[in-house]
Formats: C-alpha cells, structure tokens, sequence
C-alpha cells in the first residue's frame, strides 16, 4: 500500500478536524459580539426611576403689626395669620409649605423678634436655613373704623430680589375670607403649581360667622401661648375661640394636637 493510500481512511477525520478548527474561533467569539450588542443596548436604554422635580417650597415669616389704634392689643394676629395663610397655602399639594412650628423653633434659636419688622437679607437667611425658595413677608393695618389692609412681599432666597407684591383691603370682620383671597392671589401671583379646583376656601365655612374676627384674635392668643408653653391657657383659649366661631376649623384642629401632644396636621 502506497503512502497516500493508507491516508484514505484519515481523511474524513482530518476534514472533520478542519471543520472544527474554523468553527471554534467563531464560537469564542460570538458570546462577546452578543455582549457587545446588549451592553450597547443597555447604554442607550433610557433609565428608569428618574426622580420627579422637587415642589416648590414656601415659608411664611410672622406678619408686622401695624394697627393704628390697640396696636397692642392686635399684637398676636402676627402669628395668627401667618398660621392661617400656612394653612391656605397648604391645601395646594404641589407645593410645600413650611410648618409655623418649625419656623417658630428657628427664630426662637436665631433670637429674633417674633412680630416686628424683618429686611429682606433675614428673610433670606433664614429662608435658605428652612429649605425655602419663597420667603413671604406681611404687614396688616387696621384703622379706627376697623378697616384692614394686608400687604404681602415675596422674596426669592436664591437671588434675594422682591420676585411679587400682593395687598388685600376689607373689612377686619371679614379676616378669614380676606386670608383665602390672599392665599389664592399669593398661589397665583408666585406661578406656583395650580391648586386643585375642588380645595376648600375658608370663606366656605368659618369664614361666614360674624364673629370670626374675635375668634381669630382668640385664636392667635392661643398661638402666643402656646409657644410660651402655657398648655392650659392655650387650650382655654382655643376654645373659647371655637364657642365666637363653631365652624373654626383650624382652631380645632390646633386644639386637638395639642390635647393629643402632637404636631398639628
């Protein structure tokens, strides 16, 4: 048998060998093409679970007194009605506001007067300390004839300019409405998030009772001593502000978390 001859029976094998050889580089190399294309995949995949835009956040500062007549007895209406514009602000969801409590807890550490008159670089200050891109600012004026005036300045702490200017006039018996206006055009006038067209409006209930005047000054002495940790006459006095006005939300709602001992809602 010739050389060549006895190869004859190794051919098959040899060629299936040849096979093999040319098929193995392609294997190795398939499962990084395959990597390849889905890393691309992944990279240009948009991600999921992008946090949505923080809200917009607002603080209320305590309004200046100004009356021009028992100027000491209007004295607590500083905190009163920056409680009650809180409140307003707060029925929008798609802001944040700024709790008086935590407010109360700052000043009181930065020593700074409650109800007088505050310039617009402590406004900022102490808006950034509260996490607050909008630091609103109030004056009320009451006259003889117990007409009322509320001016409201709003500050940007992020470039510390006046960015809204708002003033309500009425009647001081009318505070509770004249607060829900003021609310509304503030929500406005600052292009925040629009509110829910069905949020309720003080004016819908307590805002109707014609001694709703007292019982917010009633109210805002609560407030006063609340903060001066006076439990019993603070709840002496809420409610006696509830028994002027029935449909005083609010008050009740201060009231029963200070019974229960906890932050009110």
């Amino acid at each position: 048998m010739s050389f060549f001859s006895s190869l004859l029976p190794r051919v098959p094998a040899l060629r299936r060998r040849a096979r093999t050889r040319r098929v193995l580089p392609l294997l190795a190399v398939a499962p990084l093409a395959l990597a390849s294309a889905v890393g691309a995949t992944h990279i240009s995949a948009p991600r999921l679970g992008a946090q949505e835009a923080p809200r917009p956040t607002v603080a209320v500062m305590y309004f200046t007194n100004s009356a021009l007549i028992g100027n000491a007895d209007y004295a607590p209406l500083s905190k009163g009605m920056a409680e009650m514009l809180i409140t307003e602000l707060s029925r929008n969801p798609g802001i944040r506001v700024v709790e008086r409590d935590r407010l109360q807890e700052l000043l009181a550490e930065q020593n700074l007067s409650a109800g007088g008159r505050v310039d617009r670089e402590t406004a900022v200050r102490v808006g950034k300390v509260l996490g607050a891109g909008h630091m609103l600012m109030g004056t009320f004026v009451i006259d003889p004839r117990e007409n009322m005036r509320i001016d409201v300045r709003a500050v940007n702490t992020e470039t510390s300019e006046i960015e809204y200017v708002e003033t309500i006039e009425g009647k001081a018996s009318k505070l509770l409405s004249m607060v829900s206006e003021l609310g509304t055009k503030v929500n406005a006038g600052l292009k925040l998030p629009a509110r829910p067209a069905s949020a309720p409006a003080f004016s819908d209930a307590g805002g109707k009772n014609p001694n709703q005047f007292r019982a917010m000054l009633l109210m805002s002495r609560a407030i006063e001593e609340q903060d001066r940790k006076n439990v019993p006459a603070a709840v002496a006095l809420y409610k006696q502000a509830i028994e002027a006005n029935p449909d005083f939300e609010r008050a009740k709602v201060l009231l029963a978390s200070l019974e229960r001992g906890t932050p009110p809602e």
